[in-house]
């Protein structure tokens, strides 16, 4: 008997197939539109990044073909200079991390937090740090939880996003205060990513206790960036919304130092 597939079992997984499949389903055309959207140029948040051009959903496909890869390969995939590569690695811990036992998911964990340097591009860290970060603490409270406050205290503007993307996790499951908290410590970001990423986070908290939030506002909006109080405020009514805008401190977020961050059209690899 043949030691091939057969039926329709998957193929193992592979880190040389995986990358070949990635490669394969290259969109050179779309390669100079990511350029742009991810500020790759000089200076840009996104400076010096590669893509293949490969469309979200697909990098989707072909990292769950692959979701078997061993974890040092997973790293490998982590630690790679092209973007899609990355992206293929965290949805595969992802996923991963959402069947594991306890022991897997510390393992996981640990990882992610050892490779933040490659979790670099704002969808990377918005498609991992809900589900690992927010993951791992959430059944843990007080002092465990300060890794947050290092990871928003962090040189690294995608350490900070990863802290407050983090919370979402809790935010789904009814806990608000560290939200609340980072919310208090990042106005002072000079990151437009950062500035939306925490406003995006209060507008999700506003969106199951409005009285919360809007109590909230009306105690810190002069202290928050402009772009921040705009993410925050989007859902409530109009006249609320005005209100709170008014109080709101006119600042200018340092929009040419990081673009434009995550904004609402989806990136151009995942049309």
């Amino acid at each position: 008997m043949g030691s091939g597939n057969t039926g329709n079992a998957p193929p193992p997984a592979d880190l040389d197939e995986l990358r070949r499949e990635l490669h394969e389903a290259a969109g050179p055309e779309r390669v100079p539109e990511l350029q742009r959207f991810f500020k790759t140029g000089p200076g840009g948040y996104g400076e010096g990044d590669v893509f293949l051009g490969v469309r979200v959903p697909t990098v989707r496909v072909v990292a769950r073909r692959h979701a078997g890869l061993n974890l040092e390969d997973v790293t490998k995939l982590l630690r790679s200079p092209v973007h899609e590569e990355r992206l293929a690695a965290l949805v595969i811990l992802v996923g991963r991390y959402g069947r594991a036992d306890e022991r897997e998911r510390q393992r996981i964990f640990r990882l992610y937090l050892a490779n933040t340097a490659h979790v670099n591009g704002w969808d990377l860290v918005d498609v991992s740090a809900l589900h690992i970060v927010g993951g791992h603490f959430l059944d843990r409270r007080g002092a465990e939880r300060r890794v947050l406050e290092r990871l928003a205290s962090s040189p690294s503007v995608w350490e900070r996003r990863i802290a407050i993307m983090a919370t979402f996790a809790f935010i789904r499951a009814g806990q608000y205060d560290d939200t609340l908290r980072l919310a208090r410590v990042l106005p002072d970001d000079e990151q437009d990513l950062i500035h939306k990423a925490v406003g995006w986070m209060l507008r999700e908290v506003g969106k199951r206790d409005e009285e919360l939030l809007v109590g909230f506002l009306q105690q810190h909006a002069g202290d928050m960036p402009r772009t921040m109080l705009r993410y925050a405020v989007e859902c409530l009514d109009a006249p609320v919304r005005a209100e709170l805008m008014a109080a709101g401190r006119r600042r200018t977020a340092t929009v040419g130092v990081c673009g434009p961050g995550h904004n609402r059209r989806s990136p151009p690899s995942a049309r």
